[in-house]
């Protein structure tokens, strides 16, 4: 009787768990931490790169709403200007930064970026958001011109880590500071159709996960955030898997952007946010990696055929789609 009594138990939560992690739009650590902390950013110095649209757009306004001050970045001037004109609303105008800025524009120029930002406030920057991404629209990987690749890595990979390795030295001599890096779903899991992208993000995740080792006790921190594919007002967004417009589920970016903020506040060095199937495939690749891989061969050359359609490229249904001939 309490053998039987205890296997429906037993079963009821294993059919709980599933249903709530086929509805989950991120990790469950991620999830279990619940709100934003605003005493972690109220006040607070909070830069982020790639600013004007997208979900950069996005986390300048809900760190604002949540009192921090800002200094926002990108090429596009006038957007910044646009987005700091929305944000006065919710913070005084001094409050907010505008600091044009080209990731491959090289250390020179990125260093006169960064003493810019730390002159703006009294204690310098706190947060250090680098959302600003570089993305061609999905092609095989044999396909990307050289151009393309060193575009690519200039901007996600050089100019951020060139960016870091500046403004780190501040950071340090305060003996605090917190970098927030908008990384990918694709620097987790292989992304057939982007192999250059994955390979840029799957660089940043290494080298930052390396920061926080060799600094973590010197008082900076760091929070890898690994988004799939996000919706946005413009189609796309940076730290994405998605450059284009195809169908399909996605995480809004405004549930992006607040989850982001929940991770750098409670510390987490690592956070998901996905829809599925996206979502179950980085768990099969980090803990059962043959089934993960197993998959993601199943499904390459029927993403990138996807794509090239302007299609789906992340159903389910890419795993039983036949591959085109060809002729």
């Amino acid at each position: 009787m309490f053998a039987i009594v205890g296997i429906s138990i037993g079963v009821s939560a294993v059919l709980a768990l599933l249903a709530k992690f086929a509805l989950a739009d991120g990790d469950f650590t991620l999830l279990w931490c619940g709100r934003a902390k605003r005493e972690e950013v109220e006040d607070k110095v909070v830069w982020i790169t790639g600013a004007s649209r997208g979900i950069g757009e996005v986390l300048a306004k809900q760190f604002a709403c949540l009192g921090a001050k800002l200094i926002i970045s990108a090429r596009n001037e006038a957007e910044l200007e646009r987005v700091k004109a929305e944000l006065v609303g919710k913070h005084a105008p001094e409050g907010v930064k505008v600091l044009p800025m080209d990731l491959s524009s090289g250390e020179t120029s990125l260093l006169e970026a960064v003493k810019k930002a730390e002159s703006f406030f009294p204690g310098g920057v706190d947060y250090m958001v680098h959302n600003a991404a570089y993305e061609r629209p999905k092609s095989a990987a044999i396909d990307v011109t050289e151009d393309a690749i060193k575009a690519t890595f200039n901007v996600n990979v050089f100019g951020t880590i060139i960016l870091t390795r500046l403004l780190a030295p501040f950071m340090l001599k305060r003996g605090k500071g917190h970098f927030v890096v908008i990384s990918s779903a694709a620097g987790k899991t292989p992304a057939p159709g982007q192999a250059v992208y994955s390979a840029s993000k799957y660089a940043v995740n290494g080298y930052f996960h390396s920061l926080r080792s060799e600094l973590c006790k010197k008082g900076i921190k760091v929070t890898v955030i690994c988004p799939g594919p996000i919706e946005t007002s413009n189609g796309t967004g940076a730290g994405s898997t998605e450059a284009d417009t195809s169908s399909g589920k996605r995480v809004s970016s405004e549930r992006c952007a607040e989850l982001t903020i929940v991770a750098a506040t409670h510390g987490l060095k690592e956070a998901w946010i996905s829809n599925q199937p996206v979502l179950a495939v980085m768990y099969l690749v980090q803990y059962l990696p043959s089934i993960g891989y197993w998959v993601l061969d199943k499904v390459g050359a029927n993403r990138v055929d996807a794509a090239a359609e302007k299609g789906n490229a992340y159903s389910l249904g890419l795993l039983f789609r036949q591959k085109r001939k060809l002729t």
